[in-house]
């Protein structure tokens, strides 16, 4: 069996600490929970650790890093220098140079590193992206997700927001999504964004958009907001428009924009083509817990079978890039050249 540190109990870091107490195929050796908080009580007999140092000499040979993400590139290039392998969350870094540190260390360690796409994992979301796919490009995006936060949800978005932006934290996903189905390179980004709050950094934005240009011609847009006064109309957009139809995520029972299940599900696909629609259902899609699962589960398959990660690798680092592109856009009014 492997054996696995976890790094931060957070809501996801407990999701993956759950995976892997559940799966047959690995062990869980340490918990590092700096913070202190009460866990589960499945979880309340595992070895607890103060530190990401303390929690090394157990000699894990997976270490799953779900602290901020400021901390995210650090942790694990230190991880696969002591010969740990790596799932570490999205973002994958706060900034490109930093991304590619992690993953040059990976290459040159021969350890795997997987990140936290979780969207990859989900059967709706690749039905989604086969679908867009098969209308053929250029590609119009139209992605969003905002979140209407208030108490324990605000506290961890201010908390997020000491170092990284929305556009960049939930970002990457969507835009990954986009790379994924449009496979041409970016080429242009800009932003805009604003500070809606007197609660976060003077240097940081609250709401923002990021536009893109791909080199075959495709385009997209992706918004996120977070904060008690967003709204909850349309808060969930996926649209992909092609000039021979459109797929899109029809609106499935997603409850309140904090809720984490409602971020991922999909419900049904809308396929649109000037001959016809055409709805496909997708009635027992898996739960948050569930997706978590099955990351965890491809990260141990990955390790046993060695399997080649070059291209998700390359991936993370791009669609971070597109997110970080549209931060400096932002920041200082520019459009962004990627070329």
């Amino acid at each position: 069996m492997t054996r696995v540190l976890i790094v931060g109990v957070g809501n996801m870091g407990l999701s993956h600490a759950l995976a892997h107490h559940h799966n047959p195929g690995s062990t869980i050796v340490g918990i590092v929970n700096r913070s202190g908080r009460a866990l589960p009580p499945v979880l309340a007999d595992y070895p607890a650790f103060a530190s990401f140092e303390a929690g090394m000499t157990v000699s894990p040979e997976l270490v799953v890093i779900a602290t901020y993400s400021d901390s995210h590139a650090d942790l694990s290039i230190r991880a696969m220098e002591e010969g740990a392998h790596v799932f570490v969350e999205k973002p994958l870094a706060p900034t490109v140079a930093e991304a590619e540190a992690v993953v040059a260390t990976a290459r040159r360690t021969n350890r795997k590193l997987v990140v936290g796409y979780i969207l990859r994992h989900h059967p709706s979301w690749m039905r989604l992206i086969d679908e867009a796919r098969a209308l053929g490009g250029p590609y119009v995006f139209r992605m969003n997700l905002n979140q209407q936060s208030k108490g324990a949800e605000w506290a961890v978005h201010k908390q997020l927001m000491q170092s990284t932006s929305p556009l960049v934290d939930c970002g990457v996903h969507y835009v990954d999504v986009m790379c994924q189905i449009a496979r041409s390179r970016p080429v242009r980004v800009q932003g805009i964004g604003l500070r809606l709050s007197d609660e976060i950094p003077v240097d940081m934005y609250n709401y923002g958009q990021l536009q893109v240009t791909f080199e075959d011609g495709s385009v997209g847009w992706y918004e996120a907001g977070w904060g008690p006064m967003m709204s909850e109309t349309a808060f969930f957009v996926k649209d992909v428009i092609s000039p021979a139809g459109s797929v899109s995520i029809t609106d499935a029972d997603k409850g309140l924009s904090s809720d984490i299940d409602g971020h991922t599900k999909v419900g049904g696909i809308l396929v649109h083509t000037p001959t016809g629609d055409r709805m496909i259902d997708l009635p027992q899609e898996p739960g948050h817990q569930e997706l978590c699962d099955a990351e965890q589960a491809y990260v141990l398959k990955a390790i046993a079978q060695d399997l080649d990660l070059a291209d998700h690798m390359n991936d993370a680092v791009q669609s971070l890039r597109i997110c970080v592109a549209a931060d400096e856009s932002i920041r200082t009014g520019q459009v962004v050249s990627l070329s």
